[in-house]
């Protein structure tokens, strides 16, 4: 049996009540195999990828909280930290009724070669809880990020585990983290990012995954001979990718046509107003009916079970930016259809894997989460070095050190797929450039 089939069948023994996990695995594994066949004699021996879907520590922990009623809550909490052969640890925090294990390891694990693809010296880790913020008073989030902290602090540091924001988890929630941290530790260290401006938050880190999604879509269109200007776009998702995604694509001559939350989403021929979702979503923190309601050329549509949301429309690139497995095989059959020319993802595996396969036996250029959405943490890597040189660049500065990234990702993932004859393979070409710096680095530090 060959060494990927060998471990794909010990990770799949091992965890099989976490689903997500799995397919990550399965998905890096499989796209992996023509760089392990051609080292499976020192991999194996090495039991490299044993290794390497092994998380280094799983901690989980009861995060209890006082309501706004006096009544205590009980959360989990959860930190993977997963690999830092390459530097410190290094993953947001999602705040979510959905999260578990299985998740917190998926997004973990793809962080890896994520963080690996950015250049920069930063570890995988993830981690999060199944709190859910909506609907809590700022009071009651505070006591629960207080409670988190508490816990978590023990595990992390600057130079050990640097966590982020995620989703759930924004300037405030970070904030508040912080500063328990600080109150435990007695350090005023850069140990989260996302921070705000006055205690050592990065400028261009709120636009920084919705404008690295877009500089790398725009790097791809570019080498495939076309443009941005006049392309149709959809978008899923209403949240900080989603919102910054739109309002790039708008400034490179695109129009967005589509946005969605978690209760149905707009369609709006005119292109999206982006002030206006920036202040439903961001101000007023409400549903896009709201946005219907102000903007007459805008539809509002009800999600039911069984449609399309935003993937049914003709437009000539997705951007899926909502939340893992959101873009089925029927979705993509319908893009395809209605003559989609790109797809990058702007979320962590929005897309299944019959849905990416799909779009890659039709010839669709696809680009995975692990390079088109690395721009929200090569930015946190970015406010990492900040905080080290007790500097603050501006948003210039920080904006196209981020173009920077984000091209040069394109092209590293496209000359990796290139290399193993899979050309066209930006799935495959992002696994492997990931892999390969951080197998060389396991390698050279020896079994640990």
């Amino acid at each position: 049996m060959a060494y990927v089939d060998e471990v794909l069948e010990k990770v799949k023994a091992k965890n099989a009540d976490q689903p997500e996990f799995i397919q990550a695995v399965t998905e890096v594994l499989n796209s992996l195999r023509p760089v392990v066949d051609a080292n499976e004699a020192q991999y194996r021996k090495l039991a490299i990828l044993e290794r390497i879907t092994e998380p280094d520590r799983q901690i989980m922990f009861r995060v209890p909280w006082l309501d706004d009623n006096g009544n205590v809550q009980v959360n989990r909490g959860f930190r993977v930290q997963f690999n830092n052969s390459i530097g410190p640890y290094k993953g947001g925090i999602r705040l979510h009724p959905s999260v578990n294990l299985s998740i917190i390891k998926f997004l973990g694990f793809e962080q890896v070669f994520k963080n690996s693809l950015t250049t920069l010296p930063i570890g995988g880790g993830k981690g999060g809880s199944d709190f859910d913020p909506k609907g809590k008073s700022d009071n009651e989030i505070m006591k629960f990020c207080q409670s988190f902290m508490t816990e978590l602090s023990k595990y992390i540091g600057a130079d050990t585990d640097v966590p982020a924001g995620d989703i759930g988890t924004g300037a405030r929630e970070i904030g508040f983290m912080f500063g328990q941290y600080k109150r435990i530790r007695d350090l005023y260290e850069g140990v989260l990012t996302g921070k705000g401006l006055t205690y050592g938050g990065s400028l261009a880190r709120t636009e920084a995954t919705g404008y690295g999604l877009l500089y790398l879509t725009e790097e791809m269109v570019k080498c495939h001979g076309d443009k941005m200007e006049g392309k149709v776009v959809a978008i899923s998702g209403s949240g900080n990718v989603a919102i910054y995604a739109t309002q790039k694509a708008q400034q490179l001559g695109a129009k967005v046509v589509t946005v969605s939350d978690s209760t149905g989403w707009i369609y709006d021929e005119e292109g999206i107003d982006v002030e206006l979702l920036k202040e439903v979503k961001e101000v007023k923190r409400a549903r896009l009916t709201e946005y219907a309601a102000a903007k007459k050329s805008a539809q509002y549509f009800e999600k039911k079970n069984g449609e399309h949301g935003v993937w049914q429309y003709k437009v000539d690139i997705a951007l899926p930016c909502a939340t893992q497995n959101e873009l089925d095989i029927e979705d993509a059959k319908m893009l395809v259809a209605n003559g989609v020319k790109y797809v990058a993802e702007g979320a962590n595996m929005p897309t299944t894997i019959e849905a990416t396969e799909y779009f890659q036996a039709n010839n669709v250029p696809f680009v995975g989460g692990k390079a088109a959405n690395a721009g929200g943490v090569a930015t946190s890597a970015l406010e990492m070095s900040q905080n080290s040189e007790r500097l603050s660049w501006s948003f210039e500065e920080v904006d196209s050190k981020l173009k920077g990234i984000m091209v040069g990702i394109y092209h590293a993932i496209d000359d990796a797929a290139k290399k193993y004859g899979m050309e066209g393979n930006y799935v495959a070409g992002a696994n492997i450039a990931g892999f390969e710096k951080v197998v060389n680095a396991m390698i050279a530090q020896g079994v640990c």
